[in-house]
């Protein structure tokens, strides 16, 4: 096994001031002082030995010193480039502090200021100038045994849009998040932007900008550069799982369907995203007492995550017993242009599954369907559950959860746009508007609620709940397709996880505090699964979850020629 130094061979960058600057094995003052004998550190270091809880500690009083989150997150990510063992000990000790600055909220601010706060280069950048090597520049990532690489273009940054080469912080963020939350070492990872330009017109003006300063390539050039793309993570790394990150929601459903079947691979905002809401739904149907098929859902927002949604859901209807037609008369869509519906001649591919005809409408007395608006077919409908992924803040107003809630007794109100500022309506709102009676999670963290006296825990609908364990369970079975009924696995087992506890504060998710179990759990489900659709290694349950626990890394100073194996490696 390789051992993920990024500084010289083995033996060198263990010795002297390479130790010092190479994060993979370096302990800061934690080295002892047989240690410092040993790798030509004498004088190089303070006297005083720091165990890893003393530098924790010292940590945790630098990076909460600073009251501006983007500086914080500039703080951690010194760290990470400083002390790699150190920064993931950190991070797993204080997931609930630090995963809002590692990840959203906070990353969104990165990605916007990539350019001005970048200090040192992490993962691979390619851009159309590297066409026709893009093979080559994968093999410039030298000693390392990539198994997972998460890879954007930029254009659908959260809910900020184009980014730009500020994409980047977003796949660094995620491949963090598999190494604190389920244990895969960072040797294995690989973030990816494929920076093929950016329409951002501030960015293009800025002269300090970092990425390719051309407009956006497109139509048969790029689908070429991403084929070269796919071509060359085959050749060069065969054994690594593909996770494609926030693209453009046509080019994400495209790239899904043509790459799914050619490498192990899934898009955490359709599949992601879409079973971390599946999870929340059935946590609050423990609650209400209810069923998954006796659910009316209403989407505002028809994108990748809206769909993504919408697809589980049927899924784990149709598991359920339900038929294709009682199916699709549970969910119902909006979109920018209005109501999702057969005749509308601008709809995009990816919605036709999930379109009503005039029939269907008629019967739910919806006679006018291209001029509806949403409290009409609210009041027609009668939604039990309310989901946005609009990126606009505010649309979920008092006169739509009001009307929601005027139908059902505990509506399920899921606001999930990010950052914060996007989200369709606060918690507050939700819970106010609706009596006190909503059951509300939110795609951005935030801080409980007070009304009439009791305090409303809110449970963030966070895919951290579900791509840590998909991937650990993918990668360790060998998988040779990541499918939707992987990710239906991964949303039942975690709808199980909220304690009672945590229901009845009104959370509809765990804690983030037990990402580690919650993910390592997923991970053997997913493996299961893998195993039963004849698609990973044919090991019986034991032998699974041995291989599991095999793999999980667990950030500690020791020898750098240790790290957790995958698969039949």
């Amino acid at each position: 096994m390789n051992t993920g130094s990024s500084v010289g061979t083995p033996d060198e960058a263990c010795h002297g001031e390479l130790a010092l600057r190479n994060p993979a094995v370096n302990k800061d003052t934690a080295f002892t002082l047989d240690e410092r004998d040993a790798l030509g550190l004498r004088g190089l270091l303070p006297s005083s030995v720091l165990d890893i809880g003393r530098q924790i500690t010292l940590e945790l009083e630098h990076i909460c010193s600073k009251a501006d989150p983007l500086e914080r997150y500039i703080g951690l990510v010194s760290l990470l480039d400083r002390n790699e063992t150190l920064f993931y000990r950190l991070l797993i000790e204080n997931l609930d502090r630090f995963t809002p600055i590692i990840y959203t909220p906070t990353v969104g601010l990165a990605c916007q200021h990539f350019s001005h706060i970048l200090r040192r280069p992490r993962g691979l950048y390619l851009c159309p100038d590297d066409c026709g090597r893009i093979a080559d520049c994968f093999r410039n990532v030298r000693g390392r045994d990539i198994r997972l690489i998460v890879v954007t273009d930029n254009e659908r940054i959260l809910g900020l849009g184009d980014q730009g080469v500020g994409g980047m912080a977003i796949c660094i963020g995620k491949l963090i998040l598999y190494s604190a939350g389920a244990g895969i070492h960072p040797s294995h990872c690989l973030p990816v932007t494929l920076d093929v330009g950016t329409d951002n017109a501030p960015l293009l003006e800025d002269p300090y900008y970092l990425g390719y300063r051309r407009h956006r390539m497109r139509g048969s050039a790029y689908d070429s550069f991403i084929e070269e793309f796919v071509q060359a993570v085959r050749s060069v790394f065969p054994k690594a799982l593909l996770q494609w990150e926030d693209f453009k929601k046509a080019t994400a459903f495209r790239l899904l369907a043509r790459y799914a079947d050619q490498l192990p691979s899934f898009n955490d905002d359709i599949q992601g995203t879409a079973a971390v809401v599946l999870a929340g739904i059935l946590a609050g149907l423990r609650i209400t007492q209810q069923s998954l098929g006796q659910q009316r859902i209403l989407y505002l927002g028809a994108g990748a995550a809206g769909v993504g949604i919408a697809r589980i859901i049927r899924l784990a209807m149709k598991q359920d017993g339900l038929s294709e037609q009682e199916i699709r008369l549970r969910q119902i869509h909006f979109d920018s242009r209005g109501l999702v519906w057969n005749e509308r001649g601008d709809l995009d591919e990816h919605k036709r599954d999930f379109t009503w005809n005039g029939s269907d409408l008629a019967a739910i007395g919806m006679t006018a369907p291209a001029s509806v608006t949403l409290p009409q077919a609210i009041d027609l409908f009668r939604p039990t559950v309310l989901i946005g992924t609009t990126g606009e803040a505010g649309v979920f107003d008092s006169r739509i959860i009001s009307a929601v809630s005027s139908h059902c007794q505990r509506p399920i109100i899921f606001p999930l746009s990010n950052p914060t500022h996007k989200a369709e309506c606060t918690p507050m709102q939700a819970i106010l508007y609706s009596g006190g009676r909503a059951l509300v999670a939110t795609g951005s963290p935030f801080e409980p609620v007070m009304f009439n006296n009791q305090l409303f825990v809110i449970g963030q609908s966070n895919n951290v709940f579900i791509f840590p364990g998909v991937g650990m369970g993918a990668l360790v079975s060998e998988a040779s397709r990541v499918t939707d009924s992987m990710f239906l696995a991964a949303a039942r087992e975690l709808g199980t996880f909220t304690s009672d506890q945590r229901l009845a504060s009104g959370a509809l998710y765990p804690d983030i505090k037990d990402l580690r179990v919650i993910s390592r759990q997923i991970a053997f489900k997913v493996a299961q699964v893998a195993r039963a659709e004849g698609l990973g290694r044919d090991l019986d349950d034991a032998a699974m979850s041995s291989a599991i626990d095999q793999a999980i890394w667990h950030p500690d100073y020791g020898s750098i020629q240790s790290r957790p194996k995958f698969g039949s490696d």
